[in-house]
């Protein structure tokens, strides 16, 4: 006799030392330094607006969690706390904190639990809170405030993006520098207006291995080479593939919502699909869609095909023959 105990169980019979607290935490860390730069341009209005989603966004996961009959202990694994920021992230700085917090209820109670939690959800949850305030309240999600660098009028005042759609501003010579972009010296949503902030955190997703590279550089990629060849035809109507990478939600829709573990692709092809897609979307929304950014509406798009794409894009197991007719 022996006293080794034998598990049968199905496959993967691998482990990591990666969990899903360590994971989400990773990326936590990655988004701090365009918060960093959010309170930076917009100061207090940056503060109310994270503290207000990241409270909603946990009382609402608490909530859900305690009707559920589930541990309460999930609230620690990171997940609320990074749909806090990226929807905070992807609001306007004028926006009321009333809105914020509807915002983050929808994006926890209808983007995630719903579908039965972390790990089930087929949309980015931040982006389906972002979707329905965008739907509900227009007006306000395009009411922008100028960062405390700039003084210019509320009321008068545009994104990069919108002033290039709607004022002609390579015609009126008004578009806005490329530095200014990559600084984040510039209107916005709160986490979108640094490049330099959204690139450092990149990076230490990329150290760190924590998302797929093929995604953000398909995504980029389809971008600038649909936008470059409308340039190339006429530059004084179309901006730069430089300038349509740096501007509007890209970099952080690329990096940090496209990426997102359960609601993108899992094989090597579908990956590529999934991102060429996004960035194709993006550009032909930008370009002849009647918003000026479409980042929001790509990645969900492309999220609802991530099932058909990960069962047909996926590759063949060892000694599979195809099925004869």
């Amino acid at each position: 006799m022996t006293d080794k105990l034998f598990i049968l169980q199905s496959s993967p019979h691998f482990r990591d030392k990666d969990s899903v607290p360590k994971i989400m935490y990773v990326v936590i860390i990655a988004l701090l330094p365009a918060v960093f730069a959010s309170l930076y341009f917009f100061r207090l209005k940056a503060v109310g607006l994270y503290v207000s989603c990241l409270v909603a966004c946990l009382v609402t996961e608490a909530i859900f969690l305690w009707v559920r009959k589930k541990p309460l202990q999930s609230l620690g694994d990171g997940s609320a706390v990074i749909t806090a920021l990226l929807i905070a992230m992807t609001l306007p700085p004028t926006i009321s904190l009333e809105l914020a917090v509807i915002g983050s209820v929808v994006a926890i109670a209808i983007g995630k639990q719903v579908f039965g939690g972390l790990g089930y959800n087929i949309f980015n949850p931040a982006l389906v809170g972002r979707a329905f305030l965008q739907t509900a309240f227009p007006v306000a999600m395009t009411t922008w405030f100028p960062p405390a660098t700039l003084s210019f009028d509320t009321a008068t005042f545009a994104t990069p993006l919108g002033n290039l759609k709607f004022e002609e501003a390579i015609a009126q010579g008004t578009l806005t520098p490329l530095k200014d972009l990559f600084w984040g010296n510039t209107g916005g949503c709160l986490g979108e207006t640094s490049a330099i902030a959204l690139l450092i955190g990149a990076i230490i997703l990329f150290s760190k291995k924590t998302i797929d590279w093929r995604i953000p550089l398909g995504i980029i990629l389809a971008l600038s080479v649909f936008t470059g060849i409308f340039w190339l035809a006429n530059p004084d109507k179309y901006a730069s593939p430089v300038f349509h990478a740096l501007a509007g939600g890209l970099l952080i829709g690329a990096f940090f919502m496209a990426t997102d573990m359960v609601t993108s692709p899992i094989t090597p092809k579908g990956t590529w699909i999934y991102a060429l897609g996004i960035g194709f979307m993006v550009g032909l929304i930008r370009l002849f869609g009647g918003f000026p950014e479409g980042v929001m509406y790509s990645i969900l798009f492309m999220n609802t095909f991530v099932p058909l794409l990960n069962r047909y894009s996926r590759p063949k197991i060892l000694g599979e023959r195809r099925k004869e007719s």
